[in-house]
C-alpha cells in the first residue's frame, strides 16, 4: 500500500479517532456494534420468529432434562445466535468448523449455540502449557477451538447454561464427531471468555478437572470498525491503492490484516503532531480491549503437551470415560440443580426472554 498525501491521512485517521472517541468502557463499543447487527434481523409476527422455537418453560427441573446436539442450516444458526448473544459475531471464519444448536428434548427447544473452529495462531497461555510454540504444520490436526459457546437467556443465568454447552463441547461426543468430519485426532480443547479485566468471574470457571484456567491472553490489535464505517473506508482505501485489494482475496483473517494495513499507512503519511494524535487515539481503542481468560482440555488424555509436542502415543487418564456425554451432562446436573434450588429459594429465578431483536437493553456483561 502506497504512502498517502497528509489530507487524506487526516481523513482516513479521522475515521478511527471520531468513533473510538465515542467509547470509554469495552461494554459500550460491544453495544454499538451489537445493535447494527441486530438491525438486520428482520422482525417477525409476536410468537412467530426464531425466538419461538428457544428454551422458556422455568418450571423443568435440570434432572428432568435431557440433550440432543443439532446441525442447521447457516442462516438458521447465525441468525439465532445473533439474537442472543452479547457479542457481533463474525459469521465466516478460517479453517475448520462445526456448529451445533443444543436442544432439550422433551420441550424440542434450543437452549444454546456451539461454534468450533481451527484455533488462534498463537497464543501464550497455550504455549506455556505445551512448553513452548507448538509447530503449526501439525498443530491443527490435535486442536479444536470454541469460537461461540452461548446459552439462550434467561437459561444460561437460571441452569448454568454456559456450563452445559462448555460440557458438550469437552465431550468424547464432540471430539469423535470433529475426528470424523476432518481426519483428525483432537486431543487438546481451548477457548476465551468473552471479558476479562471488567469481570472477576468466567462462566467456565469451577469446571475442574474438564475445563482449567491457564492465564491470559495478550492482544495488541485495535478493536474493529462496525461495518457502516468499515465497507466505506475499505472501499476508499482500495481505490487510493490504484484499485488493488489491500490484502490478498484469499488471507485469512482479512478484517484484522486489512486494517493493520490501513493503520500502518497512516501512521506512515503523518508526522509531528497529526501522527501523536492518532497515536493517541489508537492508544484509547487499545484501552478499551481486554486480556481474555484462556481455558483448556485435555480430553482426559495423561501427555497432551507430549502428544502435540513430541508425536507421544495418547495416555488415557482413569477419568477418562468421564468425558462421555451422558457423563458430562450428569456433572452438569449436580450444579445446575443447586443453582436452579439457590435462584427459587431467593426469589432470583428469572422468566423473561433476552433476545437482542426485540430488547435493546440486556446487560452486555453478564
Amino acid at each position: 500500500m502506497k504512502q498517502l498525501n497528509r489530507t487524506d491521512a487526516l481523513y482516513a485517521a479521522n475515521v478511527f479517532t471520531d468513533f473510538f472517541n465515542n467509547f470509554n468502557r469495552i461494554d459500550e463499543y460491544l453495544r454499538e456494534l451489537k445493535l447494527e447487527k441486530v438491525s438486520e434481523i428482520p422482525l417477525s409476527l409476536p410468537g412467530m420468529g426464531m425466538e419461538s422455537d428457544m428454551f422458556t418453560d422455568f418450571t423443568i427441573h435440570p434432572n428432568d432434562m435431557e440433550f440432543s446436539v443439532n446441525v442447521v442450516d447457516n442462516y438458521t444458526f447465525d441468525t439465532m445466535l445473533e439474537m442472543t448473544t452479547s457479542h457481533a459475531i463474525e459469521k465466516s471464519i478460517p479453517g475448520k468448523v462445526l456448529k451445533w444448536i443444543v436442544k432439550e428434548t422433551n420441550t424440542n427447544k434450543v437452549v444454546g449455540f456451539i461454534r468450533f473452529g481451527s484455533p488462534l495462531i498463537n497464543s501464550k497461555p497455550r504455549n506455556i502449557f505445551l512448553g513452548g510454540t507448538p509447530p503449526l504444520e501439525i498443530f491443527n490436526e490435535f486442536v479444536i477451538m470454541g469460537f461461540n459457546i452461548v446459552p439462550v437467556q434467561p437459561y444460561g443465568f437460571n441452569y448454568l447454561g454456559g456450563k452445559l454447552l462448555a460440557m458438550i463441547c469437552v465431550s468424547h461426543l464432540a471430539r469423535r464427531t470433529l475426528n470424523e468430519k476432518y481426519g483428525t485426532n483432537i486431543c487438546m480443547f481451548e477457548t476465551t471468555s468473552l471479558y476479562g479485566s471488567s469481570k472477576s468471574a468466567s462462566m467456565y470457571d469451577g469446571m475442574k478437572p474438564y475445563l482449567k484456567f491457564r492465564g491470559l491472553t495478550e492482544s495488541n490489535f485495535s478493536p474493529s470498525l462496525p461495518k457502516k464505517k468499515w465497507e466505506p473506508l475499505l472501499e476508499w482505501f482500495v481505490q487510493k491503492n490504484d484499485g488493488k485489494p489491500i490484502v490478498p482475496p484469499d488471507a485469512s483473517s482479512r478484517k484484522l490484516k486489512a486494517q493493520q494495513v490501513m493503520i500502518s499507512t497512516i501512521k506512515k503519511s503523518l508526522t509531528g503532531t497529526d501522527l501523536e494524535n492518532f497515536k493517541k487515539a489508537l492508544q484509547h481503542s487499545l484501552d478499551l480491549t481486554e486480556k481474555k481468560r484462556f481455558f483448556n482440555s485435555d480430553y482426559g488424555y495423561e501427555n497432551v503437551p507430549g502428544i502435540i509436542m513430541k508425536d507421544e502415543t495418547p495416555i488415557k487418564k482413569p477419568n477418562f470415560d468421564n468425558y462421555e456425554f451422558d457423563n458430562v451432562i450428569k456433572w452438569w446436573k449436580k450444579k445446575a440443580s443447586k443453582r436452579y434450588a439457590n435462584l427459587q429459594r431467593d426469589g432470583r429465578l428469572r422468566t423473561e426472554q433476552e433476545v437482542w431483536h426485540l430488547k435493546d437493553n440486556i446487560d452486555i456483561i453478564r
